[in-house]
């Protein structure tokens, strides 16, 4: 597909310094420039002040300029002003108001060694003991795989990312939220109903389960009231999961082993019902994580942040 990456995102937080300390804690590295780094797509977030938290921007990177002008004469067919500057171009969802750049930019580059598992008949790892138990150091998120965003018209945010930018749309929860995606893996962007305009959660990629587990324990011992939710795993998607919260109220997640859909051919998009398309196994979803506690005060314009 034409769109192969999500470059980088925006956080608006009441918070700034308490907020970037969250996130240094949860393994991202702070850039000289202000932003914060995964292990494999360079700097991919940056926070700035704001009244009441919100996402603010999104960046989603094409091979070359055709790739530009198709996303162009596709904004065109919706109305949507577009600033072309070039080596990118620049809109606003319709909705929130979140300003789009699509930038012709590098794929994003991963390796790794493979966790070897034992499974019956088959012994990967013998003779030894799991690679999990001696890691040591800080989890390092190794990309920023997707981003969930709550809007007071889903449809018309959804045909945004869908019609305007070019995603495509991987599956669906009926009348909730719909699953799409601008690269290989399942999904990229979730747009989910919602009461109000406001970002849901982010979602990083560690390399397995091990280090899910290593950097939520890491960051409840700093701090128990982080949690929100797992370890489990989703059913739409696949992938392990933990949420925690950060001090302005967003959600973020460590995941890993994340369907890919590397041929659209073999890949048919599912309509799911409730739970059943939010996990397979875990704790269940806490009342918070399906409407979070501060959704309230940001309808009324107050900010309440843990």
């Amino acid at each position: 597909m034409p769109l192969h990456r999500l470059t980088s995102i925006t956080i608006g937080v009441p918070d700034v310094e308490e907020t970037a300390a969250y996130y240094e804690d949860f393994g991202l590295l702070r850039t000289p420039g202000g932003g914060f780094a995964t292990a494999d797509g360079g700097e991919q977030m940056r926070l700035t002040h704001s009244p009441q938290r919100r996402l603010l921007e999104v960046g989603v990177g094409v091979d070359d300029r055709d790739d530009l002008d198709r996303v162009v004469r596709q904004l065109g067919a919706l109305d949507l002003e577009v600033d072309d500057q070039g080596d990118r171009v620049v809109t606003r969802e319709p909705i929130a108001g979140i300003v789009a750049t699509v930038s012709i930019a590098e794929h994003l580059a991963q390796a790794s060694e493979p966790t070897p598992y034992n499974y019956p008949g088959n012994q990967e790892r013998s003779d030894g003991r799991a690679p999990g138990l001696d890691r040591e150091g800080p989890v390092r998120p190794r990309k920023l795989g997707h981003l969930v965003i709550g809007s007071t018209d889903a449809d018309a945010t959804q045909k945004f990312f869908t019609d305007g930018l070019g995603f495509k749309i991987s599956d669906e929860v009926r009348g909730l939220a719909a699953f799409m995606r601008c690269t290989t893996d399942h999904h990229n962007v979730l747009v989910q109903k919602a009461p109000i305009n406001y970002l849901h959660h982010t979602s990083w990629q560690v390399d397995d389960v091990d280090e899910i587990g290593r950097g939520a324990m890491a960051m409840l011992e700093k701090d128990p009231g982080r949690h929100v939710w797992g370890l489990g795993r989703h059913y739409v998607g696949s992938n392990f999961f933990w949420y925690l919260k950060d001090p302005a109220g967003n959600f973020s997640e460590y995941y890993s082993d994340l369907d890919c859909i590397v041929d659209d051919e073999l890949w048919e998009p599912g309509v799911y019902e409730g739970a059943r398309g939010l996990y397979a196994w875990g704790p269940p979803p806490p009342p918070s994580f399906l409407a979070p506690e501060d959704l309230g005060a940001l309808m009324t314009g107050t900010h309440a942040s843990r």
